[in-house]
């Protein structure tokens, strides 16, 4: 399927590693030229460096922080000529209320909630004023299916969903587009370091992590390639009617999946 996507202009934040690297690689499959936010300029260098020359796309990297106020208006700035958004940068920690103090939970929702809503009023100023555009937004399916032990990010996915459901309700008044992807587990680094650890305090050894996935619809975790062709199929032409929904992603877990 031809996704009408060639020649398309993505911003993705995030794009270092995991998801957002997963989702930079489809965009440049699909002939997109990219732009890749990430702290890292290293892993950004690398990845942008490989899919230029692997798909004969351009490539820009911006090494930002996302949490100060200056280097986000600068990348959004910088950024202005987008056609698509991809808000994919968060690493909401563990812990339940009284492990997530005053300071953490700041700094958590200053990049996942914060970071995604401020760089969407700039993006979305920018795309109205040129009479098009897609916004994603990467959220997580802890936002449907609340957990206590990870409460700082469950509230943050429950408000960036209802964002994303507000803001897209009413966006093709603007011929744009905003939705949401709320993944389940997902094969990324953190992933399998988070189960590392839960496997050596359950199991005694960290490389047992494996058996704790027997349970996963599949008995395996999201790869990160089956989020971002979600997400280059939403960004296409060929979804071009959709807008304000949330699409969840973890194998059937929020529908009731036992194991």
């Amino acid at each position: 399927m031809d996704l009408q996507l060639r020649g398309k202009r993505v911003l993705i934040t995030g794009a270092s590693k995991g998801i957002g690297a997963a989702a930079a690689e489809a965009f440049a499959e699909e002939g997109c030229h990219l732009r890749l936010a990430a702290r890292s300029r290293d892993q950004l260098d690398t990845l942008g460096k490989g899919l230029s020359l692997a798909h004969g796309i351009g490539v820009v990297v911006h090494a930002v922080d996302l949490r100060k106020p200056d280097e986000l208006a600068k990348l959004a700035h910088d950024a202005a000529d987008i056609d698509i958004l991809v808000n994919n940068a968060g690493d909401i920690p563990r812990g339940a209320i009284d492990a997530i103090d005053d300071a953490k939970w700041r700094h958590a929702w200053e990049l996942k909630v914060f970071g995604f809503i401020n760089l969407t009023r700039l993006v979305y100023a920018q795309m109205k004023a040129r009479g098009s555009g897609v916004i994603i937004n990467d959220i997580g399916s802890a936002g449907e299916r609340f957990d206590s032990s990870y409460i700082c990010g469950s509230a943050g996915n429950a408000a960036l969903m209802a964002f994303t459901r507000a803001l897209g309700g009413t966006s093709l008044a603007d011929n744009i587009r905003v939705v949401g992807i709320n993944p389940g587990p997902v094969g990324t680094d953190r992933h399998i370091a988070l189960m590392k650890a839960r496997a050596a305090r359950e199991l005694g050894d960290e490389n047992r992590y494996r058996e704790l996935q027997q349970k996963l619809p599949l008995a395996r975790p999201a790869q990160p390639r089956e989020i971002a062709d979600l997400m280059a199929f939403l960004a296409s032409p060929r979804s071009g009617y959709t807008s304000g929904v949330i699409f969840t992603v973890d194998g059937g877990l929020s529908a009731g999946w036992t194991g």
